[in-house]
């Protein structure tokens, strides 16, 4: 069994009410990335991303990502 990186964006934007589409506006994500992340479907995730996010967000990166076992 390995760890992996799981994406809590989905968890993060119900809480707020946030649609997809807005996150994309207001981070300057592009909108499929945002959605690929949200349906924890990215392969892996970029720097740039994950800062832009964050700031968005207000939120670390420890908030968007958990470990989990496979």
């Amino acid at each position: 069994m390995g760890v992996r990186a799981k994406s809590r964006l989905k968890i993060i934007l119900d809480e707020r009410n946030i649609s997809i589409r807005k996150c994309s506006e207001i981070s300057g994500v592009n909108f499929e990335t945002v959605r690929k992340m949200y349906n924890d479907e990215s392969k892996q995730y970029q720097r740039d991303t994950l800062g832009a996010l964050c700031k968005a967000l207000d939120c670390e990166i420890s908030d968007l990502l958990e470990l989990v076992e496979e």
